[in-house]
């Protein structure tokens, strides 16, 4: 529970200070909350904090894992925006979790993965002998996106480009050494593949 919290305070921009003062509720007990697996605050602190998060106490419970983003109703007045190059590129940041999507022999495939942004570029861990590895010298799709299930708004990015394997042992080097974290498929993945970015759009659905 606690990463949760910290994770979705993170999201809105809140310190710890803000949200124990929305929560109202002192800054050491959340970062006890924060830090501590035992934890075990009562109902009444978990729907302070979930209100002053702009979530639910389910979703801070972790209620909610085994459920597809997106099962709440759309707001009364959503509005979509295009976002600009600048606002998709700070929303890749430096890493993450994004879908790649690939033509197979079998047909179309989108695969979940972590990945790193290196100059500009979408780069990832795989298996040698994945589809994402087989991706090399095609063209591909990747998209990156968040939902907020409480207000019922989000955003995605989606980068269209060329994947190419990565040989060069100082670049293979350096791209694991800027690897924020390793796969979370866990398993033998050294094989990097890249994505030069040929086009970068993205979509906000924002509420009034």
């Amino acid at each position: 529970m606690g990463r949760r919290i910290t994770q979705r305070r993170e999201e809105l921009g809140l310190t710890r200070e803000e949200t124990a003062g929305r929560a109202g509720t002192d800054p050491g007990y959340l970062q006890y909350l924060e830090e501590q697996a035992t934890a075990l605050p009562s109902t009444n602190v978990l729907i302070r904090l979930a209100d002053a998060l702009e979530t639910t106490v389910v979703a801070l419970r972790g209620g909610d894992a085994d459920l597809p983003p997106g099962v709440g109703r759309a707001a009364a007045h959503p509005e979509l925006l295009e976002l600009s190059d600048e606002e998709c590129r700070a929303r890749l940041s430096t890493h993450g979790v994004g879908r790649l999507a690939v033509d197979t022999p079998t047909g179309p495939v989108i695969v979940p993965l972590n990945y790193s942004v290196v100059d500009g570029v979408v780069c990832f861990r795989t298996a040698a002998d994945s589809e994402p590895a087989a991706s090399a010298g095609s063209r591909v799709a990747f998209e990156v996106d968040h939902i907020d299930e409480a207000l019922s708004q989000g955003w995605s990015v989606l980068v269209r480009g060329l994947a190419r394997l990565v040989t060069d042992p100082d670049t293979l080097r350096r791209l694991a050494e800027l690897a924020y974290s390793g796969p979370w498929a866990g398993g033998e993945r050294d094989t990097w593949v890249c994505v030069d970015p040929v086009g970068v759009t993205g979509r906000r659905i924002v509420v009034r």
